[in-house]
């Protein structure tokens, strides 16, 4: 048995053998003490004892495995599968490559590229076999309209049949591959437990025991350490933003912390704690319903991946480039409307057909949005802090329209080519604003995770005006946490039915 001291306790705990590390040494063998020089030891971490941490710093392994990810594994070999009809004919390359476009696309929605941790292909056969049947079916009857020989669409499938199957074989492969590399410890990821409760502790011990999870144990977090010491107590909840940037975490397990979900949920919002993966143990174990998907679990413990609460990685990149394609088309197609917009701006007012004001994006980070002008305000006070001018007198007829319509949003098209906003998100707010709803609202500042929207779903769902603004945050903040393509779409379906409406302010 090992000793291990409790951050915030005053006597030393006893921890089991097979949960704590070897006495004074890391996983990898390194000397602890070796670290003490590290830049993020000691003095960058104030108020956390560092001495408790420093037995579960990081292996070697987990720092060079740190970048890799699931879909780097298995969607190069899917595409070199599915591309492999084009090494023996070039006849059908054409549908060879929707094939494998489509195929991509279904795997990765269907969530065939995501992390595992119980690695089968027996699992994954499923729906391998759905998808690769839907995309073979779609590409072979557009191949069937398009040619009336049975051979030629014969021999179309044939390449089909073969790179289905070469699909098959690599996932066996990749799949063998990189459990046998999990359990000799070549690749692992760092994992903390939040909460101290039985559930944490098996599952604590079950990472310790069985490397093929690909998660190294390097301690708990909890509000209220077990008494009992059956767990490396790292720190409290409050430390983790500090404990994920110490040991280089890359995975959270939220097992059963003891504490309001509220609280828990503030604390994995932090910049660092949202950047790893999170996974939770259900509450209600025999739950699992008839659309749970493919279930995952460690040791038969059931867990469930949790969605990013920020949008990075592959899903940002999606994003922006759906932006900038939507933002340059929409201001190519719409050019002449924005014309003759700017044009009946200028009659009814002169110059200065553009209006900029200062508004925050994403991170915080303000910056100056464009609008078509539909009144003058008195000065750049009452720009900044006056709340609404829906019913203001010094709104023209021109001004009352393109607010009506929307069309005064139109040059924040350029806003997005230029990376300060996007097609949709919440929509950016005033300095004044953010700094007053911040303080009243605690999920406010949070919507500040993505960029700012030209279109939000709080607006299309009718919060717009003199609307609560603790629903609107609600709203913003329930579109990053489920943000999809589709989630998009339908935003802006339902923006344009708004405009059509007349829907505006």
């Amino acid at each position: 048995m090992t000793t291990q001291r409790v951050v915030g306790m005053p006597a030393p705990e006893r921890v089991p053998h097979d949960v704590a590390p070897e006495a004074g040494r890391s996983d990898d063998g390194a000397d602890p003490g070796a670290t003490a020089g590290h830049p993020d030891r000691g003095d960058d971490f104030p108020g956390l004892d560092t001495t408790t941490v420093l037995p579960y710093a990081s292996s070697r392994a987990s720092k060079r495995t740190r970048p890799l990810r699931a879909w780097m594994v298995t969607a190069p070999l899917d595409v070199a599968a599915l591309l492999t009809p084009l090494l023996l004919s070039d006849r059908h390359w054409r549908g060879t490559l929707c094939m494998a476009v489509l195929t991509v696309a279904l795997f990765a929605v269907g969530g065939l590229y995501r992390a595992r941790r119980h690695l089968s292909i027996l699992d994954e056969l499923p729906g391998l076999t759905g998808r690769l049947l839907a995309a073979a079916s779609a590409v072979a009857i557009v191949a069937a309209m398009r040619s009336d020989s049975a051979a030629h669409v014969g021999s179309f499938l044939r390449g089909v049949l073969l790179s289905a199957a070469l699909v098959l074989v690599g996932r066996a492969v990749t799949r063998t591959l990189v459990v046998m590399a999990r359990r000799r410890r070549w690749v692992e990821h760092n994992a903390i437990v939040i909460g101290s409760g039985p559930i944490g502790v098996e599952l604590a011990r079950l990472l310790r025991r069985y490397p093929q999870y690909g998660l190294r144990f390097v301690g708990c977090v909890d509000s209220k350490p077990d008494p009992s010491g059956r767990l490396p107590i790292l720190g409290s909840l409050g430390d983790l933003e500090q404990l994920v940037r110490l040991l280089h975490t890359d995975v959270l397990i939220l097992a059963d912390p003891a504490c309001a979900e509220s609280t828990l949920m503030d604390i994995l919002r932090q910049p660092r704690s949202a950047s790893c993966d999170l996974w939770a143990v259900p509450r209600l174990w025999g739950s699992r319903s008839s659309h749970a998907g493919n279930p995952d679990h460690i040791g038969a413990i059931p867990i469930v991946k949790i969605g990013d609460t920020t949008l990075s990685g592959p899903r940002w990149a999606l994003k922006r480039a759906f932006d900038l394609v939507f933002a340059t088309v929409a201001l190519v197609v719409l050019s002449p409307v924005m014309l003759l917009c700017a044009i009946a701006v200028f009659i009814e007012g002169g110059r200065g057909i553009f209006f900029y004001q200062e508004r925050i994006g994403r991170h915080g980070r303000p910056f100056n949005v464009i609008k078509f002008r539909s009144m003058r305000p008195v000065n750049q006070h009452e720009s900044q802090t006056n709340w609404s001018i829906a019913h203001d007198r010094r709104v023209g007829p021109v001004g009352r329209v393109l607010r009506r319509t929307s069309l005064d949003e139109l040059p924040q098209l350029w806003n997005i080519v230029r990376g300060e906003m996007s097609v949709v998100g919440p929509r950016p707010e005033r300095p004044y604003f953010v700094e007053k709803f911040s303080a009243e609202y605690p999920t406010y500042a949070m919507r500040h995770r993505v960029p700012v929207g030209l279109t939000g779903l709080a607006q299309v769902s009718g919060l717009r005006g003199d609307t609560p603004i603790s629903d609107r945050a609600r709203f913003d903040n329930y579109y990053i946490e489920n943000w999809s393509p589709w989630l998009d779409v339908k935003v802006l379906l339902r923006t344009v039915a708004e405009v059509f409406r007349g829907g505006g302010r």
